[in-house]
């Protein structure tokens, strides 16, 4: 199977890096992350396609196990409020999807096992 490479703006692909080492991922997470990130196309700020999951996004996923459907935002950890649907940047599902457009599959480990996830829209979020 011949897997495609995540899409990353300079700016993500640049905080990606930064944050990476102190966040609180599962070494299968980190790992993972870590060579996607190797491998991912960046774009300048303002040519990422705007149907990839990143910093300000609403993104929209199903559990392709349970048919089970989400949407939350993707924003700065100062900002997060899980009563708004808004998720830090940081949360496993974020660095998850980060990356990822819509109609991707994806395989991420949660706390009860590695889940598929499929985005099912993604949209950008109007920021002040």
């Amino acid at each position: 199977m011949n897997k495609k490479s995540i899409l990353l703006s300079k700016s993500d692909y640049k905080f990606l890096n930064t944050h990476l080492e102190k966040s609180a991922l599962s070494n299968y997470n980190k790992e993972k992350l870590m060579a996607e990130i190797k491998e991912a196309t960046v774009f300048n700020d303002d040519e990422l396609p705007g149907d990839v999951v990143c910093l300000n996004t609403e993104a929209k996923i199903i559990n392709t196990e349970n048919q089970q459907e989400f949407t939350f935002k993707i924003v700065e950890p100062g900002q997060a409020d899980i009563k708004s649907q808004k998720v830090s940047v940081f949360a496993p599902i974020s660095i998850a999807l980060f990356g990822y457009q819509t109609g991707d599959i994806i395989n991420w480990e949660m706390p009860d096992g590695i889940k598929e996830f499929k985005i099912l829209s993604v949209k950008k979020l109007i920021t002040a």
